[in-house]
């Protein structure tokens, strides 16, 4: 574990408990609010999911409110395997919003064919973790460091099941890093409602039965027999036991395991 991985905590365990029973039951636009008012070095991470797109929409009507720029900056994970629509929508997104847009890509590449030829052909078949990793992990690590991040803004809800089922309002990994999850409370439904409410932008590929959009490799349109916010990212990884992509996952031990490969595959290649 390296010591320039682990950021030193803004506030204590007790209280994040307080901020938590405080928070609990506000709604998305007041639980922005405190953050901004109340969390140094914040950056909002995001893939443009609908989630995603309606905290930017709320960040700016409170950046407006106080007659400042966004006030929030944003991360995208460019994975290199992402829909078209999806860097669109990204694009889009900073230019209506004027919100400053960091891109982070996997190291040492820029396209899809640089990643292949670095790392191998359909690497998220070969090793998953490998993939999850060098597309998000590590560019997300990369980014934290360079930008000073010391918390971010997510777009995960309690509705969307599994590991999300228990958030709270404020977490902290195991790095020190704050996550901050707004919109918590509020289901694929509510979520939807905002944005036609507001005319925020959104990814066109919903309009085509798409509700959790990753990447083209391992997204589908999930079953509509069985459509509710539980199984909202089902067509995420279909046919797999995972539902997160490595990043709300802990980082020490991915790092580790993809550290403990490279080290294997770099002794195989001597000997060989």
């Amino acid at each position: 574990m390296s010591s320039e991985d682990i950021l030193t905590p803004q506030y204590t365990p007790e209280e994040i408990d307080r901020f938590n029973a405080e928070l609990d039951g506000k709604t998305p636009q007041e639980i922005l609010t405190w953050a901004v008012d109340n969390v140094d070095g914040l950056y909002q991470t995001t893939a443009f999911g609908l989630t995603g797109t309606a905290a930017v929409d709320m960040i700016s009507k409170i950046s407006l409110s106080r007659e400042e720029t966004h006030l929030v900056p944003l991360i995208f994970l460019d994975t290199l395997h992402h829909f078209p629509e999806t860097l669109a929508l990204a694009q889009t997104m900073a230019d209506t919003y004027l919100a400053p847009l960091h891109i982070y890509t996997p190291p040492g590449v820029s396209t899809a064919e640089e990643f292949a030829a670095k790392y191998g052909e359909n690497l998220w078949e070969t090793d998953e973790g490998a993939y999850d990793y060098l597309v998000k992990v590590e560019p997300a690590a990369r980014a934290y460091k360079e930008l000073g991040v010391r918390a971010v803004i997510t777009g995960r809800r309690r509705s969307q099941g599994a590991d999300r089922a228990n958030l709270k309002v404020l977490e902290v990994d195991e790095r020190g890093l704050l996550k901050i999850n707004p919109l918590i409370g509020w289901s694929f439904k509510e979520v939807k409602e905002y944005i036609d409410k507001e005319g925020v932008p959104y990814n066109p590929l919903l309009d085509k039965g798409y509700r959790s959009i990753g990447d083209v490799h391992s997204t589908a349109t999930p079953d509509p027999n069985a459509a509710s916010d539980a199984t909202e990212r089902s067509g995420r990884w279909q046919g797999k036991a995972k539902t997160e992509c490595g990043l709300h996952t802990n980082y020490f031990e991915m790092k580790k395991k993809f550290e403990e490969k490279a080290a294997a595959a770099g002794e195989a290649s001597k000997q060989s």
